[in-house]
Order: C-alpha cells, then structure tokens, then sequence
C-alpha cells in the first residue's frame, strides 16, 4: 500500500503542517484526528488497516490531516474568541492549501470528509458550509453543538457566543438555513452519522438527524450497541461507510 508522508510550513497558520497519504487511488478522502490525535493517528487506531482492501484496490485514497485542537477548540489558554479563530483559520488552510493539493495529486471527482469524534465535529462543520466542494461526509461519535455540556463535556467556549461560533456549530446555523443555495447542495450530499446508544452524544446525533430531515437532506444515522466512541467500534464502521 502506498504511504507518504508530506510536510510544508502554511502561510496561513504560520507553522508547519504535516499530513500522511494512503493509497493510489479512488476517491479522496479527508480525514480529521480525534481532540487529541495527530495526523498519524487514524494510521495508529488501525483504521488505516480495516480500509486496507480499499486502498489497495484503488478504491480510496487518505489524506490524513492535523487537527491542532489543542490550539483552537481545546485551547483554553486562549480566549474563546481567539479559539473560534484559530478553528477558522484552520478552516481556511484545508479550503487553500490542503483541498488543492488533494486536486493536485488526484483528479477523482469525489471528495469524503471524515472523522471521528471531535474530528466529526470539524468535518461536519466543514462540509455543511462549504458543501459544493464535497460528495460525502463521513462522521462517527461526533457532538454538532460544542456548546452544550453533556456528561463530562463541557461548553468549549465557556458561554461566549457570537456569529463565528454560530456559524461554525451545524446545528446552530442550519435551522437557519431557507432558501439558501446550500440547502440544493447538501441535498445532493451522502451524510452518514454513527453512534452508539450508549454514546454521550446519541441526542445530540438525533437532534442533527431531525433537523437534517426538516430540511429534507438525504442521510443516515446509524446506532449501534453500547458505546461506540472507541477505536474497535470505529475499525468495524470505516469499511462499512467510507
């Protein structure tokens, strides 16, 4: 199976970034970390092994990204104001700097978003405002609304509220949503929600699924047994909905 490794110093976010690369071929596929993950990590939870098959038969190709929640959502050495900005701005390095790169090594007509947990939220928050770049989501365990405190979750932005964090957070703008040309492209979109039952978020995915359906978006929401927010759970899903 191919593997690569790529590294580059973003004017955007004025650091250096590193990403891996799995596979030839097929479809690509954007790949955001867990809160603490790095870019190595989808390679390291063994999900890059449960998709061997795909990969080796040209079927998918992986990008996988840092997530740097550590220095944006996670980042509570930070106002909250500046952690929506650096969330944005990581945004805006994936839109410039890592989706032509994608285009530039692969000409596949389809891009996935995906991830998992907090990297759900990101793909989800991605894909439902920029949804004509994009033909699925993929996204499992995740909390569309980091405002909320759920369990041992806590509001990430610790009650400051303003536009960014409104339309960065799905289930915040997309009540919203009427009319808007977005609306067409996410209908057009192939969105697959997992959690368990037992997962912290389950009401949270419900809450998204309802919405979504409001609004006559095509998806799926698929609940398993237990709790799925872990690894072995998240081996079994990938081949199944990637």
């Amino acid at each position: 199976m191919n593997r690569e490794y790529l590294r580059w110093y973003s004017q955007r976010l004025h650091r250096d970034m590193e990403m891996l690369v799995f596979g030839h071929a097929g479809a690509k596929v954007l790949v955001f970390p867990t809160r603490e993950g790095r870019f190595f990590e989808y390679e390291q939870l063994g999900l890059v092994a449960s998709l061997a098959d795909k990969l080796q038969a040209g079927h998918l190709q992986l990008y996988c990204i840092e997530g740097l929640a550590a220095d944006s959502l996670y980042g509570f050495h930070h106002h909250p104001a500046e952690r929506i900005r650096r969330h944005a701005a990581l945004e805006d390095y994936i839109l410039h700097e890592v989706l032509p790169l994608m285009a530039a090594k692969n000409g596949h007509d389809c891009t996935i978003v995906h991830g998992c947990s907090l990297g759900a939220f990101q793909a989800a928050s991605l894909v439902f405002r920029h949804p004509h770049l994009f033909r699925k989501l993929v996204a499992f365990s995740g909390r569309y609304d980091l405002t909320m405190k759920v369990e041992s979750f806590g509001d990430l932005f610790d009650g400051y509220y303003d536009d960014s964090v409104y339309f960065h957070t799905p289930t915040h703008f997309l009540p919203g949503l009427s009319g808007d040309w977005r609306l067409d492209r996410l209908r057009e979109i192939d969105i697959v929600l997992t959690i368990g039952d037992a997962d912290p978020f389950l009401d949270n995915n419900r809450y998204l699924s309802r919405l979504l359906g409001e609004k006559n978006i095509r998806h799926q929401l698929h609940v398993w047994d237990g709790r799925a927010h872990r690894a072995g759970a998240w081996q079994k899903m990938a081949p199944l909905y990637v």
